[in-house]
């Protein structure tokens, strides 16, 4: 598998190392699939609170993770909301998130009429940064949702030791990260809820959904509650009495995601090994190609690769550009070689038009305008968040680990890199191409 370095590149016309077809898709349907989806469908029962296939999920998923407790819901967000609303965040209350994840886990808090509160991430694992984590703290601060990255556990025992030096609730965001661990306990059993993804990117795909996990009795009442509308239910009976006894939300999953999600949990340890297997052939070939920053998993951690992602690092690839300028044409130079990349998230999440403009609930300023009549001041400036910002200038998101692909197609990527890589001052020509790389998975 040598350098290509006299090929012409596929952005100056020459032939691609990849086909789109190269690529096999994600999610993986088997037997069981279609198995436990034709169950629904000829049980006639395709909803409902107490519906078999939600009940065996949640009694399934709470084993597999190791917690006393979980309920479905009908997405990761979901998930997020009602744990800050279990939790007791309310308006005015500040909860502290990473400022390199999704909108969600910070969006979640608005939900609450609660204030999101950054902070930025380790250079290596592009995790919350704990070391960081204490001087966000104020006496507004009720929750820290921290955010296992890409199928990457945060760093969660100095994060749950601050947490509890200060009476904070731990929501762990696992929603990219189902079956990773940290030091040998699963993601999303740590913290006071863990809370899981279910859409059909995710390594374990329900088409859309979400999962809350806790081992708290009174918070798995309370999410019960706000699930359904806050409707209380006959302890006997167990039906619903239609009487909300508190704000509760539509936040049920059915039957049918349940099924599919059931049936990816029983292939999701063989399916992460395989990502896993696919991620280390990459990194380790990659690696060898100067510039080239593979991901970093710490020893105590398993990775599953939700994402596998890759620094650009002009200086170490011997060219004189800007980084950004390096990772976009780079990006583009791949794609036209066949591989699927692109960035996820362009900027950190404080650096979005929502939290520049403050104005969740229109022109009233709410919620931040609860502590701003305090004379609190809140300040997004991305220049608080260097590492995250380095890193959206940076990083890009090669596709296709996931199975059903295997070594072979990691080869075809690796082959591409090196011929990309091979010839950077022709790639670097292209950087102002209208070329948009960018890939769904």
């Amino acid at each position: 598998m040598g350098s290509a370095t006299s090929e012409k590149l596929g952005i100056n016309g020459g032939t691609p190392v990849l086909q789109r077809s190269d690529y096999l898709n994600w999610p993986v349907i088997t037997d069981d699939d279609r198995r436990l989806i034709n169950e629904v469908l000829d049980s006639g029962i395709v909803a409902g609170g107490s519906a078999p296939m939600v009940a065996a999920l949640e009694k399934e998923w709470a084993e597999y993770i190791g917690t006393k407790h979980c309920l479905t819901t009908c997405s990761g967000t979901a998930a997020l909301h009602m744990a800050l609303a279990a939790c007791g965040v309310g308006p005015g209350d500040e909860i502290i998130t990473s400022a390199f994840t999704f909108l969600a886990s910070a969006s979640c808090a608005l939900h609450q009429n609660a204030v999101p509160v950054f902070v930025d991430i380790d250079p290596r694992t592009f995790c919350m940064d704990p070391a960081q984590l204490e001087a966000a703290i104020t006496e507004r601060t009720k929750a820290i949702i921290p955010v296992h990255i890409q199928g990457l556990a945060a760093d969660m025992d100095p994060i749950l030791a601050i947490a509890k030096k200060h009476g904070l609730a731990v929501i762990e965001d696992a929603c990219q990260a189902h079956g990773a661990t940290y030091k040998g306990r699963k993601v999303g059993s740590m913290g006071e809820v863990g809370c899981f993804s279910l859409n059909n990117f995710k390594n374990m795909s329900g088409g859309e959904g979400g999962l809350f996990n806790t081992n708290d009795e009174a918070l798995i009442e309370k999410g019960q509650l706000i699930r359904c509308f806050g409707d209380e239910v006959d302890e006997v009976s167990r039906r619903r009495v239609y009487n909300a006894s508190i704000l509760g939300y539509m936040y049920r999953n059915q039957e049918l995601p349940a099924a599919h999600a059931r049936a990816q949990l029983m292939h999701l340890d063989e399916l992460n090994d395989i990502r896993i297997k696919n991620a280390n052939h990459l990194s380790a070939e990659l690696a060898k190609i100067p510039g080239i920053i593979p991901p970093y998993c710490p020893p105590e951690c398993k990775h599953v690769y939700f994402m596998y992602n890759v620094n650009f690092d002009p200086e170490a690839a011997g060219v004189k550009a800007d980084r950004r300028t390096f990772r976009v044409a780079v990006e583009k130079a791949l794609y036209k070689e066949g591989v699927l990349v692109g960035q996820w998230q362009t900027m950190p999440v404080p650096a979005q038009d929502l939290f520049q403009s403050m104005l969740g609930y229109g022109s009233s300023r709410h919620p931040w305008a609860i502590n701003e009549a305090k004379g609190v001041k809140y300040n997004y400036d991305v220049n608080q968040f260097p590492v995250a910002q380095k890193l959206c200038d940076t990083y890009t998101v090669v596709h296709g680990v996931h199975a059903p692909n295997g070594i072979e197609l990691m080869d075809k990527i690796v082959a591409a890199f090196q011929k990309v890589f091979g010839q950077l001052d022709e790639v670097l020509k292209h950087a102002d191409d209208e070329i948009y790389p960018g890939a769904d998975g």
